[in-house]
């Protein structure tokens, strides 16, 4: 399957629009994993149904023309980008109303796969994410591949064009950094 898909995503990048409507059933079960990742660590009773955020992300892609195609790794990479993006956007709008309230904590258990826990504060995460990457803009590409685009070391690793050793010692680092971010501690 990756080499179609990258087959189609290259015909796609050169103009080629029916290469998209063969893509999508390709790519589509993979994205959904992706939106249901991203959907179970939400708060109970979000109303944002795995369907919808597919559909969502795949309104911005068909607009992502000046995206340059690299592989099937890279469209999964800007897909969960995008679930991202989205995610936030519906969180601040929820909280919009919400100014001046406590934000619940955002943990990092060192020995899981940095998962907030449910209701966790998605927009005071991404605002840490944003931070980092004024810091450090490669550990926070490696935080949104494998957090939010549910990629595994060796993609992030291709995508990034660096080593699987390098993404993992980035993934460490960022963690650590996340936490403090996002506790306030020193």
């Amino acid at each position: 399957m990756a080499a179609d898909a990258t087959t189609l995503l290259l015909a796609w990048r050169r103009g080629d629009r029916a290469a998209l409507n063969e893509l999508i059933p390709l790519v589509y079960q993979e994205l959904r994993r992706l939106a249901h990742r991203r959907l179970a660590g939400q708060r109970a009773g979000h109303t944002l149904q795995t369907t919808a955020l597919v559909h969502e992300a795949y309104l911005q892609l068909v607009d992502c023309g000046q995206v340059r195609w690299q592989d099937r790794t890279h469209f999964l990479a800007v897909s969960a980008n995008l679930m991202r993006r989205i995610l936030v956007d519906y969180a601040r709008a929820r909280n919009a109303d919400k100014r001046g309230g406590a934000a619940p904590a955002v943990t990092l258990d060192e020995n899981a796969g940095f998962t907030p826990p449910r209701g966790a504060d998605l927009a005071a995460l991404d605002d840490s994410l944003e931070a980092l990457a004024a810091v450090d803009p490669r550990k926070s590409k490696v935080v949104e591949l494998k957090f939010f685009g549910g990629l595994d070391t060796g993609e992030i690793a291709a995508v990034l064009g660096v080593s699987e050793q390098t993404v993992l010692r980035d993934w460490k680092l960022a963690k650590v950094w996340l936490l403090r971010d996002l506790t306030g501690r020193p």
